[in-house]
């Protein structure tokens, strides 16, 4: 679907001349300067910009910050310029929220773009300025489905250096206009402090942009807020999230590397005894700062349909899983759990059911790259060559059960291990073999050190087809274009979906069409 494509280029001059502060911390930054101070005199003001997520067919989540205790308001219309806007006043944003909020926008038609604006209104009604935004809605109708993906952002100490360009990757994926993006985990580095300056392997000076909340291992819930609005602080994301809708699910660094509930903590890192306080303030931050939808349980494994060609499951493999293990049990259990026993059989159930075309798994990890923890334990499923053992027996039991219910067309996206790659999973070349071949991409980073590819475990028999990097290659961070995302695009007429490696200059690396599988 093209909806909107040909005033994308007004909507970004209009956002350009509304006069949005793009720099938009607020106060002194302890790198020794004092950013500028919010438009609007004492009217309150939406301090980081504006962002969607979440869109359906008639449905999208909008959020914003403000400066100051204040009222959400909400317009939006099929015009850019609001001819018949439909008004929405939504929450107060208060310091329980650290001045976030979200409205869900229901009724809104189908297969359009849709143009919306934030502003935030104080007790006396006085209302601050409005920031645009801009999001598509999906189709009732077999239109064009085109979607980005990536993860890891600001990682290993890479933050913002604007001599460097920012956060650049983001800027090359507006470029490329997709509909929307699906933010694979690991959102901030909540472990990985930033410093001032550190000197890069060519011998030049990299220079963050510093925050107090950054300058350690986030703790409290004021440093894990802080980790968020410090990727705000770029305007090249500020940007991107009012024109791209963005699809966030979580991985380990939004808490800590490689963590587990109930984790023992180093006591000369952490004051706390587990990890369970710190993911506890950790999630509530993701649902504080990103746009999406909210759940009693704070639940972020969810399906997102996009018409009739695609629908989209998110997992959650941090919040259920047994503590990092040998992971070699030759039956399930606690210790094997990593979706866990609720999460797979809505897993199940959900694919089995669903009636779109492409099925697209959102996997915060992949499936057949070894990842340790230790040198004995095991981070990830895969834990070696072999049969089913430990944590593959929850993705031994899906894919038997996927072959068994005859569902097609299912693709795997994620991230978390620092590189691009395009994995075939053959049956031919298995341990186990009662599956469908499958396809699973991974791409990544965004902003943070990219290395050389890892180690495939046999046991699903994972073919490598294309990687972003070659072994042995050292490596890198985003002083180079080895920085990551993909995109995928359905085809409305013959339903095939098209998968491109990109890097973060914006150069393609790699594609392949898939065709559409009846059932």
């Amino acid at each position: 679907m093209n909806a909107g494509k040909a005033t994308r280029r007004a909507f970004s001059q209009n956002l350009a001349r509304t006069g949005v502060v793009l720099w938009l911390a607020r106060g002194t930054l302890s790198r020794g300067f004092t950013a500028p101070a919010i438009i609007g005199g004492r009217r309150p003001q939406s301090s980081h910009g504006v962002a969607s997520g979440d869109v359906t067919e008639d449905s999208a989540v909008i959020w914003s910050r403000a400066d100051s205790e204040a009222r959400m308001v909400v317009e939006w219309s099929t015009s850019q310029k609001f001819t018949s806007a439909h008004r929405v006043v939504g929450p107060i944003a208060h310091a329980n929220t650290d001045f976030t909020s979200k409205v869900n926008l229901t009724d809104l038609p189908a297969g359009q773009r849709v143009f919306y604006r934030v502003a935030y209104e104080d007790s006396q009604g006085g209302i601050g300025d409005f920031h645009p935004g801009s999001l598509v809605t999906a189709s009732r109708q077999p239109e064009e489905v085109y979607f980005a993906w990536s993860g890891d952002t600001c990682g290993q100490g890479y933050g913002i250096d604007a001599a460097h360009g920012g956060l650049k990757t983001f800027a090359s994926i507006r470029k490329a206009q997709p509909q929307f993006f699906i933010h694979s985990g690991d959102t901030i580095y909540a472990d990985n402090p930033i410093q001032p300056s550190f000197v890069l392997p060519d011998g030049t000076l990299w220079k963050n942009i510093v925050t107090a909340e950054k300058n350690k291992a986030a703790e409290t819930l004021a440093e894990f807020r802080g980790n968020h609005r410090y990727n705000l602080l770029d305007p090249q994301v500020v940007e991107f999230n009012s024109e791209v809708s963005v699809f966030a699910q979580w991985d380990d660094h939004e808490v800590m590397n490689n963590w587990y509930p109930g984790e023992p903590l180093n006591p000369k890192t952490y004051t706390e005894r587990t990890t369970d306080p710190l993911a506890d303030r950790s999630k509530q931050a993701f649902f504080e700062y990103y746009p999406i939808r909210e759940h009693p349980d704070r639940r972020i494994y969810r399906t997102i349909r996009r018409g009739p060609l695609c629908e989209i499951f998110f997992l959650d493999l941090r919040s259920y899983r047994g503590p990092n293990n040998p992971n070699r049990q030759t039956q399930r259990g606690p210790e094997t759990d990593f979706m866990g026993e609720t999460q797979l059989q809505w897993l199940k159930g959900a694919l089995a059911s669903s009636t779109a075309t492409w099925k697209i798994v959102c996997s915060d990890m992949p499936l057949g790259v070894i990842v340790r923890d230790t040198a004995t334990t095991f981070e990830n499923f895969a834990n070696g060559d072999g049969p089913p053992l430990g944590r593959e027996l929850e993705v031994a039991e899906l894919l038997r059960h996927l072959k068994t219910k005859k569902v097609r067309n299912v693709v795997w996206l994620t991230a978390d291990i620092h590189y691009a790659a395009s994995h075939y999973y053959n049956p031919e070349k298995a341990q186990f073999t009662e599956f469908d071949g499958f396809w699973e991409f991974v791409s990544g980073p965004l902003h943070a050190m990219t290395v050389s590819p890892g180690t495939l475990d046999n046991t699903f028999g994972p073919e490598v087809r294309f990687t972003g990097r070659k072994p042995g290659d050292p490596s890198t961070g985003p002083w180079t274009p080895f920085q990551f995302f993909g995109t995928v695009r359905i085809n409305p007429q013959s339903k095939a979906a098209t998968v491109t490696h990109w890097n973060r200059d914006g150069d393609k690396l790699w594609d392949i069409e898939l065709p559409s599988v009846q059932s």
